[in-house]
């Protein structure tokens, strides 16, 4: 197997819906796709023809995701895998970069776009302010958004030759780190390694949610297309930035 996409999903069951309505378009048969259940209630289900593996941990703590990602690693039979969080889509162009490089890690550009209810890519502006894209943002920053290290792809044996995500960060609150202590990890493991990282970013697409969006709180749901597990702690600089706003 050369790719293994893995996807922590909780309670997201539509636009998980259309994520794989719209991969049944594109994915190859040198590519599985490892859907994590963190405790959906009811269960995540597909009767679809992509290869899927549903893992369900049946792990009902909140921000749980690092768990997830590790435990959707070890499981994977990919050399590669490619993670990102299921707020984003990714495309067939993205895919046949990783398939194509023979170095270490793949980072992802951004855009805003959606996924309809047929599993289409859309960046139709009207269908975006519908769902809380910022009309105003369009002048000074069109639809690109800043990219996310914590949406990647790499190679199976760099991941856990960095030790995935450290798992005993998870119990904090919200936002525990382990993003940023896996960013500095392969930061650190390039350097010592001569690690070979592509420079020209596949892009992916993002729903309009969270801070960026809506009324600019870091809980915007649109849709209630999403888990409704709270960012709003103390420890959130987006959260404290809009509270000082108001």
């Amino acid at each position: 197997m050369k790719i293994s996409i893995v996807i922590p999903v909780l309670n997201s069951h539509e636009v998980l819906r259309r994520q794989l309505l719209y991969m049944e378009g594109f994915i190859q048969g040198d590519t599985e796709i490892i859907i994590v259940d963190d405790g959906s209630d009811p269960p995540l289900e597909y009767s679809g023809k992509l290869p899927l593996k549903f893992i369900r941990t049946n792990d009902t703590r909140p921000w749980t995701w690092a768990l997830a990602r590790n435990r959707g690693a070890r499981e994977a039979t990919g050399e590669w895998l490619v993670m990102f969080d299921l707020d984003h889509i990714i495309t067939p162009e993205l895919l046949d970069t990783v398939r194509g490089y023979d170095g270490d890690k793949v980072g992802f550009s951004r855009q805003f776009g959606v996924l309809t209810e047929e599993g289409k890519l859309s960046q139709d502006i009207d269908t975006l302010i519908k769902y809380g894209f910022p009309k105003e943002r369009l002048r000074r920053k069109g639809l690109k958004i800043t990219a996310l290290p914590n949406n990647f792809a790499m190679k199976k044996k760099v991941f856990w030759d960095i030790g995935g995500y450290r798992e005993d960060l998870v119990e904090r609150p919200y936002p525990q780190g382990e993003d940023r202590n896996f960013k500095k990890s392969w930061c650190n493991w390039e350097r010592e390694n001569n690690g070979k990282y592509y420079e020209i970013r596949p892009i992916t697409y993002m729903f309009p949610n969270g801070y960026k969006c809506g009324d600019f709180h870091v809980d915007f749901n649109p849709f209630n297309l999403f888990h409704t597990l709270t960012r709003a702690t103390r420890r959130n600089y987006w959260h404290r930035k809009k509270r000082v706003k108001k």
